[in-house]
């Protein structure tokens, strides 16, 4: 058979015969034989590859990866001051002596000294791992809270989560840490209190669902729920939100498919908004001046009257404000700016026919609170006990309700301007703060302010239902503010910003 095959293909089978052109003879080299040489090259070259796979990494990078972790979870690693990241996360450390801290804002920082050995051979491979672990404590509880609910804050303006971004579970993040702390119940009450704070912010299905999770955490000590626990913190939930019945349109939005369930419900059919009305026994009662100012009094049933500016701010009273408070004047613009207190359009010219030119235009909120400080010095005799300020956005309300009702809008300019109020914006304003508790206890710079009103750009939209927000220390054409007289209150102002 192989014989058969063979004689078929002849080609295939043919004898190759090595020519003597076709071989290569090495020479010796320094008189070495060529297989020694070679031999010693090719051994050369491995030994080259096994170095600098193995050894050379070890040598030009020498050190371990550091394996961090910390007591609450998610605090700021740093080595010799540099963050590296956040625990649980793994770091390569350079060989050496170091200083290893765990920061988490509102608690004691973890203080470490280390000493960082690698090994040299395979590291690049199966390094050294080196673990470190910080423990960090909270002397003010509600403090460290209030951090986590300030950036809760911060996010409820940015809008429902997209696939651009997500939002971080800044509030629940917190409860977890400082929740062993929860075990005492007079720390949980101060607690919940900033949990009922950051309630108005949950204008979102991810706020929603991230001050969920903090209440149920806080109701824990920080641990994961029983179903008893989580039945309790529901309750809980319910109960509170039941006290708002304005709140049940909201609830059916951020419910999937709450809305069908709400709608025709007794909740829905007595939760309807009632629209705020102007206070009964308004009257208007004479005026008084100050700073050029001229105010207007009304007075609301058996409360205390008030006096309301009965323009924006003029020019020619700011000017009044910065001859005897330089630091805001026109000419330190850029000073103010660089401290976060105005924008490039404080006090700048408006070239529009349209503006109401007699009010001081581009004033932040920052800048109005200071000068309705100044004016405060400025009331006549006999008014000692009473402050200038500007309304909240209660007050503002009934104030434009009622002038509406008498026609006095237009000699009162409102509509002419957006008008900055003392109240932090909150979205759900149908929500109210604890009792007792007015707002957040650390310096509340990180939300926006409160508008009211409309503006010069769009005549005739004067709307007392209207809100707006912007950050305090915007500087704006459109926005400016009018002060209010009123009495002074014995829990303090109204804003905790000083300046």
């Amino acid at each position: 058979m192989f014989t058969n095959i063979r004689s078929l293909f002849p080609r295939f089978f043919k004898k190759i015969e090595v020519q003597s052109e076709d071989q290569v003879k090495l020479k010796p080299v320094f008189g070495i034989k060529p297989g020694i040489y070679l031999g010693i090259l090719y051994g050369t070259v491995i030994l080259c590859v096994f170095f600098f796979v193995f050894f050379f990494p070890g040598i030009k990078k020498p050190g371990a990866l550091g394996v961090f972790s910390s007591e609450p979870w998610g605090a700021a690693v740093r080595v010799d001051g540099i963050t590296m990241g956040s625990a649980p996360c793994e770091v390569f450390i350079p060989r050496g002596r170091h200083s290893l801290s765990f920061i988490l804002p509102g608690f004691t920082g973890d203080e470490q000294d280390i000493s960082v050995r690698g090994r040299i051979f395979g590291s690049a491979f199966f390094p050294t791992r080196l673990f470190f672990s910080g423990t960090l404590s909270a002397p003010d509880p509600r403090e460290a809270f209030t951090l986590s609910a300030q950036d809760y804050v911060r996010w409820s303006f940015t809008g429902e989560a997209t696939e651009m971004y997500q939002i971080p579970r800044s509030l629940s993040e917190g409860a977890y840490r400082i929740g062993p702390a929860a075990a005492d119940p007079w720390v949980k009450k101060s607690l919940e209190e900033v949990l009922e704070l950051c309630l108005p912010y949950a204008a979102y299905r991810a706020s929603v669902r991230d001050i969920l999770r903090a209440k149920v955490l806080l109701d824990n000590h920080g641990l994961s729920p029983s179903p008893l626990s989580l039945l309790q913190s529901m309750g809980d939930i319910s109960g509170r939100i039941g006290k708002s019945p304005a709140a049940a349109p909201w609830l059916a939005e951020m419910i999937p498919g709450g809305k069908g369930a709400v709608e025709g419900s007794a909740w829905a059919a007595g939760g309807a908004r009632e629209e705020e009305a102007a206070p009964p026994g308004v009257r208007l009662s004479g005026d008084l001046s100050a700073g050029g100012l001229r105010f207007i009094a009304a007075a609301a049933g058996g409360e205390d009257p008030l006096y309301v500016a009965q323009a924006p701010v003029s020019r020619g009273s700011w000017d009044a404000f910065t001859a005897e408070n330089p630091r805001w004047a026109e000419e330190n613009r850029r000073a103010l700016i660089d401290e976060g207190l105005v924008q490039e359009e404080y006090l700048a010219p408006v070239d529009n026919p349209d503006y109401p030119a007699p009010a001081a235009p581009g004033i932040s909120w920052y800048a109005a609170v200071v000068y309705c400080r100044w004016l405060s010095s400025k009331l006549p005799a006999g008014f000692s006990e009473w402050e200038v300020r500007l309304p909240s956005e209660a007050e503002w309300s009934s104030l434009v309700l009622y002038f509406k009702e008498q026609n006095q809008l237009q000699a009162l300019s409102f509509g002419e301007l957006w008008e900055w109020c003392a109240d932090p914006y909150v979205p759900l304003d149908f929500f109210s703060s604890p009792r007792g508790v007015r707002s957040f206890p650390a310096n509340s710079d990180f939300t926006d302010r409160s508008l009211r009103g409309g503006a010069w750009i769009n005549p005739g939209a004067l709307d007392p239902a209207l809100r707006g927000s912007l950050p305090p220390e915007t500087s704006s054409p459109f926005v400016g503010f009018r002060p209010v007289i009123v009495r002074q209150r014995s829990e303090g102002p109204v804003f905790p910003w000083k300046p």
